[in-house]
């Protein structure tokens, strides 16, 4: 779907077709290894170095923002690297911070019931979703809260603090949309898309072009309209779009019924699995990759406004499909292993070998 969705723009900007699917074969390799690697790290290497992970893409976080050495695309300092190939220190960050609280929770039990302590790690979250609002990558942040939300929900913690916290972020992200033009032009394009049909409206009108008339099975593979420089980038965020009008919407039933069953498998692992680090951790990375599809495909079909969001393991983008093909190791191993392997104790310091007197 990448070749199809992406090749006459590929021919267009750099004259070889394959040019994103080289790419992004490229970037699966190197996620395919990643994968494997993930798979054999025993799941308690991340809990013993939690912190270590999590300051490290801290770090590139920040690095990102300074002139230089991060690289703007499309208005956005989200990447740094050499030449065509970047990583994107958000990405990174999503999948350190889910096992920085996941830790934190299976070493501090309940203690988010206290409401200093929560609002204190809420704030902490925010300096983090601060630092990629300044790229400026609001939908990767807004994931990023959203899924230790989530994770906060299984954990100990007093309802009022959560409906607090809702109510807090609920107003920020209005004084955010409120101080910033091109959010704003977004919130009204949602709302009526043909204000500005060549503007802030028009890749949501190309998207609904591409769905609208699909019909049960489609214009076929390869077959697309909308790619032929309509629909702006088709083989990244908007690739849902392409895939439904090719595939029509059988195909895009059955994605969608691939990712569920990819999830209902990852939460009933979280569920299942006996160790309470474990439990955190693959919860977390499930409504990570829940809220980045359902996300991605709202903002397709018109359901909320757009931002920059990634189709997991489908759309171009090696940052995402790595991280994304990483964070399935990890569950894999979680998979294999956690419920054998029961002898790790997460709250005993090791104790001092006795030393013999003569």
């Amino acid at each position: 779907m990448i070749y199809s969705a992406s090749s006459i723009w590929a021919e267009y900007k750099t004259g070889n077709p394959y040019y994103y699917l080289l790419r992004q074969g490229l970037f699966f390799g190197v996620g395919l290894i990643g994968y494997l690697i993930a798979s054999k790290i025993p799941y308690t290497f991340w809990f013993k170095h939690a912190n270590q992970i999590f300051f490290g893409c801290l770090i590139l976080l920040i690095l990102v923002l300074i002139p230089g050495i991060g690289i703007v695309r499309g208005g956005a300092r989200s990447w740094i690297g050499i030449g065509d190939f970047s990583i994107q220190p958000a990405e990174f960050m999503k999948l350190a911070l889910i096992i920085f609280t996941a830790k934190f929770l299976t070493k501090n039990e309940g203690i988010l019931k206290k409401n200093l302590y929560f609002y204190l790690y809420m704030l902490f979250v925010g300096i983090i979703f601060g630092l990629i609002l300044l790229q400026p990558d609001f939908g990767s942040g807004l994931i990023m809260v959203a899924s230790i939300v989530f994770l906060l929900f299984i954990g100990e913690f007093k309802l009022i603090n959560i409906v607090l916290g809702i109510v807090a972020a609920a107003i920020g992200l209005t004084l955010m949309i409120a101080t910033a033009p091109y959010r704003l032009e977004r919130i009204i394009s949602f709302i009526n898309p043909w204000n500005d049909p060549l503007g802030s409206g028009f890749q949501i009108i190309q998207s609904l072009y591409a769905i609208s008339p699909a019909s049960l099975f489609g214009y076929g593979l390869f077959k697309s309209k909308q790619k032929y420089f309509y629909l702006p980038e088709p083989g990244n965020d908007f690739i849902f779009a392409i895939i439904v009008e090719e595939l029509g919407i059988l195909g895009g039933i059955m994605l969608i019924l691939l990712f569920a069953t990819l999830l209902y498998l990852c939460f009933k692992l979280s569920r299942s699995v006996k160790d309470k680090f474990c439990a955190y951790m693959v919860f977390g990375f499930s409504s990570l990759l829940m809220l980045q599809v359902f996300i991605n495909i709202a903002v397709v079909i018109g359901l909320i406004p757009v931002t920059g969001v990634t189709l997991p393991f489908v759309s171009y983008g090696g940052s995402s499909l790595v991280i994304s093909m990483f964070m399935m190791g990890i569950i894999f191993n979680v998979l294999k292993t956690a419920d054998k392997d029961l002898s790790f104790e997460y709250n005993k310091r090791p104790r001092k070998k006795a030393v013999k007197k003569s």
